[in-house]
């Protein structure tokens, strides 16, 4: 789905450290997306959505906003770029053109702003922190976290059937406005067009004329460490064509935690938001 995202990270950060921390605001729109307003090469005003599943950055090519000041070569990359967001500057940052991102973002940045350090994302106060040393973890449960190629992987226990659990990595996708989408392995060999009371269907036709068939479900619970959600929107595809080869942890399920990341990307701390029991996002 999102291309050129496991290149090598190139970022570095140039800021005033205050009490060993650093904060950066961001806004949640109604789909879920985190958006930060940044200033690229001191010319360009771009609101770029964070994508939790890359570490470089992108333009869009349904932008709303300018980037004449990113200069792409033949590979449509563009290297040794400057981003801040408010004090916060980024530099040597690399960006890709014409990738596409969420709604009301002109592209994406990924983790490289975050390179080498303890960072957490905040959603009961919409920023988030950089430490140099570890931070409070009151009230956080410990998970092991699986870091491959710039991507990050969680476990978790999917309840579908009775007391029945059924284990899975999932892939934490930020771009991704809804709560869960399946794998195409993972829906077949659950058999979750059957197991699951399926709310909605939707045929697309891709270039070739093809039908891709995606549904949506209701798991009935899904258990993260010791927290469980119930009655969990599960997006699958069925049919001869299906394209998804892993599974996602969406951004509606993301907001539903405060996560703080250790810098060697081997643990994640997550604790309940304020957004822990809120109605689920709707999958058009």
């Amino acid at each position: 789905m999102f291309k050129k995202t496991s290149l090598t990270l190139l970022f570095s950060a140039a800021v005033i450290s205050i009490n060993a921390q650093q904060s950066i605001p961001f806004r949640i729109t109604k789909h879920n997306n985190i958006i930060v307003k940044t200033l690229v090469n001191k010319k360009d005003s771009l609101h770029l959505m964070f994508q939790i599943a890359m570490e470089d950055a992108s333009i869009s090519p349904d932008r709303q906003r300018k980037a004449d000041h990113i200069i792409f070569n033949k590979d449509e990359i563009s290297e040794k770029n400057t981003v801040q967001i408010g004090k916060f500057t980024l530099n040597n940052v690399r960006f890709f053109d014409h990738e596409l991102t969420g709604h009301e973002a002109d592209g994406k940045i990924g983790t490289g702003m975050f390179a080498g350090k303890t960072f957490k994302i905040d959603y009961d106060n919409n920023r988030f922190e950089i430490y140099e040393k570890e931070p409070d973890l009151k009230g956080y449960q410990k998970m092991m976290l699986l870091y491959e190629k710039g991507q990050f992987f969680i476990n978790a226990d999917n309840i579908i059937d009775g007391d029945k659990q059924q284990e899975a990595y999932f892939l934490l996708q930020s771009g991704y406005s809804g709560a869960l989408l399946y794998s195409n392995d993972f829906a077949e060999e659950k058999n979750l067009d059957k197991m699951l009371k399926v709310t909605s269907e939707k045929t697309f036709k891709n270039s070739s004329g093809e039908s891709i068939i995606t549904k949506q479900g209701i798991l009935p619970f899904f258990k993260l460490n010791n927290f469980v959600l119930k009655d969990v929107p599960a997006g699958f595809f069925v049919g001869k064509r299906k394209t998804q080869t892993v599974n996602y942890f969406g951004a509606d399920m993301m907001k539903r935690f405060n996560w703080i990341f250790d810098a060697d990307r081997q643990t994640v701390y997550i604790k309940p938001s304020k957004h822990f029991s809120e109605g689920f996002y709707k999958v058009n």
